[in-house]
């Protein structure tokens, strides 16, 4: 007897033995299952297809914005930087000038620079379609100074100070970060007319580091700049041009097709898009500005570049 209650006691632990591994090995299983589903779940909302998917719908909001909004710029609106459009131009005589202020401190700008080989085209493409119509009422973007803007150590809305020693410190920071940063590849998605009258370029990415990823570095290397940018993360824009004043027109017929503001704008902004939707271009810079005037980079105002090269292989 004595032998047989052994050998079943024996044979109970074995098998609570093999229970509690079963029970060990299922909780396992199913946690690295869970850990793979996250995984796979983080990998594809980074990879490169939802990076662009994200930029495409911004820009279906940011197309529109015109209809949700009107022509806001007729009546004198904000611009999207929290400034009035009197802050930074004015209109006399139908002729636009920009007024430059003393940006105190400096507002300290990284941006990706788009050369002239690829920017006079579509400067060209602007001013042929635009001219017409608006004459001195438009300011276009200086064709030498196209840039997409990526990340501010400092900007008007928020002011971040720096000594000359702390900036030079950011510059090298922002060289570092340029020299493990891939060309951009990149394609006019489409061009844009927004309410507050600024006509951008919105870009897809199809090879190269992609801006979420470069935004995401300048933040880890510049550790004081502001929380709150003044961009989407994932959005590559380009400012052609701004509309300051009324479209004019050179015959009764064409009056009476102004009368519709909004459907007149779609109607130039289309045929801009029929012209250089698809154009590609490669973006091999990364810039390092002091702007010493409030938006010198758009309105030819006073600053000190700093151009790095995009230094990773495309491979």
């Amino acid at each position: 007897m004595t032998g047989k209650t052994g050998n079943l006691s024996h044979s109970k632990r074995v098998a609570l033995i093999w229970l509690i591994s079963a029970f060990c090995f299922f909780v396992l299983f199913r946690m690295a299952l869970h850990n793979s589903s996250q995984t796979l779940s983080s990998t594809s909302l980074d990879s490169p297809n939802s990076y662009t998917e994200e930029r495409s719908k911004l820009y279906d909001k940011m197309g529109k914005d015109l209809d949700e909004h009107g022509a806001a710029f007729l009546k004198h609106g904000e611009t999207s930087q929290s400034l009035s459009l009197s802050d930074i131009f004015t209109l006399k005589d139908g002729s636009v000038t920009p007024v430059l202020k003393p940006a105190n401190p400096p507002v300290r700008a990284n941006v990706l620079y788009l050369s002239t080989e690829f920017s006079l085209p579509i400067a060209e493409a602007v001013k042929n379609i635009f001219n017409p119509y608006f004459d001195k009422a438009i300011w276009f973007q200086n064709s030498s100074l196209y840039h997409f803007s990526m990340f501010h150590a400092s900007h008007h809305i928020v002011p971040v100070f720096a000594t000359k020693d702390e900036i030079e410190a950011e510059a090298s920071s922002v060289k570092a970060v340029a020299s493990k940063l891939c060309p951009l590849k990149i394609v006019l998605d489409r061009v844009v007319l927004t309410s507050t009258g600024v006509l951008l370029g919105c870009w897809q990415v199809i090879s190269g580091t992609d801006p979420i990823i470069i935004r995401s570095k300048l933040k880890n290397a510049l550790p004081r700049a502001p929380e709150k940018q003044l961009y989407d993360a994932a959005i590559l824009h380009t400012s052609f041009a701004r509309l300051l004043g009324p479209p004019r027109a050179s015959s009764p017929t064409e009056q009476l097709e102004m009368s519709d503001d909004v459907q007149f704008f779609h109607g130039l902004v289309n045929r801009l898009n029929s012209q250089i939707r698809g154009f590609e271009a490669v973006v091999s810079e990364l810039w390092y500005v002091e702007e010493y005037d409030v938006l010198a980079l758009a309105l030819n105002g006073r600053m000190n570049p700093r151009k790095f090269r995009l230094e990773c292989s495309r491979d």
